[in-house]
This record gives C-alpha cells, sequence and structure tokens, in this order.
C-alpha cells in the first residue's frame, strides 16, 4: 500500500488506522511450520532437538530437511522457526527452480507463445510477472500450488508477451487457452505467497 503523491503522511496514517480491523482480516495468517509437514511437491521438514547444542541449524539431505535445535527450545520457539523458514524456502526455490522452467517450455510450446528468458523469485505479493521484453519471472512459492493454478498464472503470464496489459483483448486471448481463466483467478486469490502449511 502506498500514499498518493497529493496525500500528507498524516493524512495516510489516519487511513491506515480507519481501516486497520479490514487490513487484519486481510494479512495472511502465519501458522508454525511442524514437525514432518510436507514442503512444496518433494520435500518434509523434521525438527530434532540435540542436548549438545547451542545454535539452531538446519541440512537438507536429498528430500529431508532436517533442523536441528538445542533440547531447552521447542520447535515452536521463534529462532527454530526461523530458522526452519529459511531452510524451507531453500528447499522450494530448489523445486521451483527444477520444474517450472521445464513447464514454462511446454506451455510456451504448445500454445505459440515465445518468451526470452525466465527467473525464479522469491515475491511477497505476486505470482509472476512479464515485462516488455518478454522476461517472465515466477514467483518460488508457486510451486505449492495445485498444477492447474500453475499452469494457469504461467500461461496469463506467457499471453503478456502479447499483451503487456490486463485489457479485453489480453482476457480474449487467455480464454482462447484457458476458458475457465475467470474461476482459476479466483481460486489463486485464496492463496497468498508463502509457506503453505499441507
Amino acid at each position: 500500500m502506498s500514499i498518493p503523491t497529493w496525500a500528507t503522511y498524516q493524512s495516510g496514517l489516519e487511513f491506515v488506522k480507519s481501516k486497520s480491523s479490514w487490513i487484519n482480516k486481510k494479512r495472511p495468517l502465519t501458522q508454525a511450520i511442524r514437525n514432518n509437514q510436507t514442503i512444496g511437491r518433494a520435500h518434509r521438514i523434521y525438527f530434532k532437538k540435540m542436548p549438545n547444542i547451542s545454535k539452531t541449524k538446519s541440512r537438507i539431505i536429498n528430500n529431508q530437511i532436517i533442523i536441528s535445535h538445542p533440547d531447552s527450545l521447542d520447535f515452536s520457539d521463534k529462532q527454530v522457526q526461523s530458522v526452519a523458514t529459511k531452510a524451507s524456502i531453500k528447499a522450494l526455490r530448489q523445486q521451483a527452480q527444477s520444474l517450472l522452467p521445464q513447464r514454462l517450455d511446454i506451455l510456451s510450446k504448445t500454445y505459440l507463445l515465445p518468451y526470452r528468458d525466465i527467473q525464479i523469485k522469491q515475491l511477497t505479493r505476486r505470482w509472476g510477472s512479464c515485462d516488455q521484453n518478454k522476461s517472465i519471472v515466477l514467483n518460488l512459492f508457486l510451486i505449492q500450488l495445485p498444477w492447474e493454478l500453475i499452469d494457469y498464472v504461467i500461461i496469463h503470464e506467457l499471453t503478456h508477451t502479447k499483451h503487456l496489459n490486463h485489457s479485453l483483448e489480453f482476457w480474449n486471448s487467455l480464454e482462447t487457452i484457458k476458458p475457465e481463466a475467470r474461476q482459476l483467478k479466483k481460486l489463486l486469490n485464496k492463496y497468498h505467497p508463502s509457506i503453505i502449511s499441507t
């Protein structure tokens, strides 16, 4: 959220205060990462209490994320959760970099929508973007979603290689490929770019 250039800082603060209950409802609920939780498509996370360590550490071995923490701390401790979050994002990045470019390439060739390059990034608000050079960015958190929503986001961004806006022409092109695009958009709005608890 930003303040319009013509508005004062004080009026911006007053607006935020007046809308605080609405803002709090729209904020995603952050849940603690739990033991044996699935992270994305390929990893599981495990918390291990260790008697002789003073600092929480993480390791990713094959498809396991192992969080070793002092036995004086619970897995829900803020510091333990911080390490678990960073390790989970690292695992999601690995999965996204492995799978999303392949899927983008397949859909690009299937629908004859060429792109220039792809980057996988950690975004806080958007699932993807496409610029005027046909460079596509996909959010690493996307890898957690059902494949129909991943495909929707990818095709949405590929359609921007032809229409760099959300005009009627854009939606007509998108719905030619995905007639259910508007329903998928509504379904996508139920998710927030973050670690999804499964």
